[in-house]
């Protein structure tokens, strides 16, 4: 049975657009830089490992290991994003129309949803870990250090899963400033556990590369602790009782459309990763080492667009659902305009400081000179890749993920992957490479200019003629 609860406005519906992008999007953003923090601390501290008596370079070889289990952990992040955006914007849509009862039930839905997940990850920790680092090195030392570094992440995966459902469903509430101090909390208590399980301080033995994946373990269950206090104890907007846990078709029969062009979105990201993984290393290992610092660099860059785009999507879809294009309107512009800013500034920080950025890692000079050749091409695309990020969470806000995900594909594999192939081969010595980085943003960008145009315009219209939808 429905349930319409009157209560108090949710600020989605009643703070001005500018304003509210800003009080939601600022603790959002901190909140996704600090899951970027986890992935580049245990990269600069693994790259501080000193060499062994049989083992030389080791710096690159554990840069190696992360980068090639990153595109798994990526895999996880993909999907419990593509799971969250589908019950962020169902959500938000739900309490915008006041309808309490389905809004819990969605919420209940995603969590059955990502523990589903959450075993088919153990498994392949378990499994199938050693077979996915072999497939791209035949480094024993490499494949050794990535094994070890990638079952500990899967198998104890609970807290990044578990915290990344509850926080979308949190944010979907409104609520970002609980979602942010989950995230900092875990990514500080990283911070200081990597260099001491990494090197053995305070009398702990060091465990190195197996240091920073428990390092990166320990952070992410504190997250998920704290945002499970604040979603099943202080969360008013929907009901969290255990019966809301138990899967209903009638709610993954909606979801389910709108989750797999998002899953399948987001998932894109890590097989591009383990595409040119593959590309790289035809060329040689420091290519792959100089993309693993890159990725990094560039990941704190696009978070933070990710973080304020979590709140666009929140934000529009709850006006959505409320029927109110002005609001929309506003939150599509303000969010463009806060990115351009945000990206502009950030692309001349890394233009001006690319020697500085390279050299917070401890890795051979052949390999600081090919990252620096990705950092000053590569980021010529950053503004462009981070209007396209926005114009995605518009099109999945307003109902059409199969739009997203068009731009994705082109973004992410059917124009980087063959440039990438190509450039390699045209010059492989060369930096030519990371231009396919940029190109294909552009790309990207007209076809999502295109499509988010269609799809504003046909929503509007549908608000402003009730009549005909």
């Amino acid at each position: 049975m429905e349930e319409n609860i009157e209560k108090p406005q949710n600020k989605m519906g009643t703070m001005p657009v500018p304003k509210l992008l800003v009080h939601m999007g600022i603790p959002m953003i901190l909140s996704m830089l600090g899951q970027a923090l986890y992935n580049f601390v245990d990269t600069y501290f693994v790259s501080q490992i000193p060499d062994t008596a049989t083992v030389s370079e080791m710096g690159d070889k554990a840069i190696n290991a992360l980068t090639l289990a990153y595109p798994v952990q990526m895999v996880i992040i993909a999907i419990c994003v593509g799971v969250g955006i589908a019950t962020n914007s169902m959500l938000a849509n739900n309490l915008g129309r006041k309808n309490r009862e389905q809004a819990s039930r969605v919420a209940g839905n995603a969590m059955f949803l990502c523990f589903l997940f959450l075993l088919m990850t153990v498994a392949f920790g378990l499994f199938a870990a050693n077979a996915f680092i072999a497939s791209q090195t035949d480094d024993p030392v490499v494949i050794e250090l990535g094994t070890a570094y990638l079952q500990i992440v899967t198998v104890f995966s609970i807290g990044a899963i578990g915290y990344m459902c509850l926080e979308k469903v949190v944010m979907g509430c409104g609520n970002t400033r609980a979602t942010m101090i989950g995230q900092l909390s875990g990514a500080v208590i990283n911070i200081i556990l990597d260099p001491i399980l990494i090197f053995g301080l305070l009398g702990l033995p060091a465990m190195g590369v197996i240091g920073a994946a428990w390092a990166t373990v320990i952070g992410q269950v504190a997250s998920f602790v704290i945002i499970c206090y604040v979603n099943f104890f202080r969360n008013h907007e929907i009901d969290t009782r255990l019966r809301y846990l138990l899967p209903q078709w009638s709610i993954l029969k909606i979801m389910l459309p709108i989750t797999g062009p998002a899953i399948v979105m987001q998932i894109l990201t890590p097989v591009m990763s383990y595409g040119m993984n593959l590309v790289l290393g035809t060329v040689s290992a420091y290519f792959v080492t100089a993309w693993g610092v890159y990725y990094k660099v560039q990941y704190f860059m696009y978070m933070a667009i990710y973080g304020l785009n979590n709140a666009s999507i929140a934000i529009t879809a709850y006006n959505y659902g409320s029927r109110r294009g002005d609001r929309i309107a506003q939150s599509i512009r303000f969010a463009l305009l806060y990115t351009v800013i945000m990206m502009v500034v950030g692309t001349v920080l890394v233009q001006l400081l690319a020697n500085q950025l390279i050299g917070l890692f401890s890795i051979t000079q052949t390999s600081a000179q090919m990252a620096l050749y990705s950092l000053r091409i590569a980021s010529l695309g950053f503004t462009i890749g981070g209007v396209n990020i926005i114009l995605q969470g518009v099109c999945q806000a307003l109902g059409s993920g199969v739009s997203s995900l068009i731009v994705s594909l082109l973004r992410q594999a059917a124009v980087i992957l063959p440039l990438a192939y190509l450039f390699v081969h045209i010059a492989p010595e060369s930096g030519l490479v990371w231009a396919a980085l940029p190109i294909a943003e552009l790309v990207g960008l007209i076809v999502a200019a295109i499509l988010t145009r269609r799809r504003y315009r046909f929503c509007v219209k549908k608000i402003e003629n009730p009549a005909n939808s």
